[in-house]
């Protein structure tokens, strides 16, 4: 397997807008496995995403297990980078990075996360995602948005690629602020499957949350990429129903929507063909 060089941010930045211009959709999407990885790849995704979720998703584990204390985010994040990073021959790969991690100094784990041959990074574990009086809590200790926020800055002033989760319009125009060179507005878990959530927003309420996301991000910087991700944008034709509600919009992340959601039928069709199957009589 031959590898190009690695792709500097510039040079990943120049080929995304390459190809918005043409008016074609930049996808990323998330990798829990070295294979989910290969088969992005093979698709032609543009970028690729690991953190903790991919892994909890891919065995079978609702995503939110990224939130909980079932391992440590940033310790299985680099575990899965020498799962996925020698099978990716010319894609960026990002890393998702807990930011309120206490126990890591983040200016150093952001160098151990470039020399591992990660492009960029994107915030998640997210606290974006967690509200009510146990986010009210995160943020009164020390373990608030603000440093995911920080963490992106930093990011960004060594020169990686940075594409945070953003999940209301302060999120994102502090985002836009830190340097972020795309945001991906977060609208809730991704419906369907085995384990995807049961509730969420309308199709159309997911465009306007997205939309009003974007136009606070671009507000401050006019050349942020945006992409949708979550909730009820959970196949190609809702992403284009989200393009056709929105402006601005330039693509999609898809973690579940690239991974979980084409292996569960796959998997399912596969077996039942092999049951059907008769074993001829003498």
């Amino acid at each position: 397997m031959s590898h190009t060089a690695p792709l500097s941010r510039r040079e990943i930045l120049d080929r995304f807008r390459r190809k918005v211009d043409q008016g074609l959709p930049l996808i990323g999407g998330g990798a829990g496995t070295g294979l989910s990885a290969k088969c992005a790849e093979s698709g032609g995704i543009d970028l690729i995403i690991i953190y903790n979720s991919g892994r909890f998703r891919m065995a079978g584990r609702g995503s939110l297990a990224g939130l909980m204390p079932y391992g440590d985010a940033n310790k299985i994040v680099m575990e899965m980078a020498a799962e996925v990073l020698p099978v990716v021959e010319h894609t960026p790969v990002l890393a998702g990075v807990c930011a309120t991690d206490p126990f890591r100094i983040m200016s150093r784990f952001l160098k151990e996360v470039r020399d591992a041959g990660f492009a960029g990074v994107q915030n998640f574990p997210t606290v974006g995602l967690i509200d009510g009086h146990f986010r009210q809590g995160l943020e009164e200790t020390g373990m608030g948005f603000d440093l995911e926020v920080t963490m992106i800055a930093q990011a960004r002033k060594m020169d990686l690629l940075t594409c945070p989760y953003v999940h209301n319009v302060d999120e994102a125009r502090a985002m836009a602020e830190a340097g972020a060179d795309l945001i991906v507005p977060h609208v809730g878990l991704t419906t369907l499957g085995m384990i995807g959530a049961k509730s969420a927003v309308t199709l159309a309420e997911a465009a306007s949350r997205v939309q009003a996301m974007a136009d606070a991000a671009k507000a401050v910087r006019n050349d942020i990429l945006v992409l949708c991700h979550g909730g009820p944008i959970a196949e190609p034709a809702d992403v284009a129903e989200i393009f056709r509600k929105t402006r601005g919009i330039v693509g999609f992340f898809g973690a579940s929507s690239i991974e979980r959601l084409p292996t569960e039928p796959a998997i399912v069709a596969q077996v039942r063909d092999f049951l059907a199957l008769r074993i001829s009589t003498p």
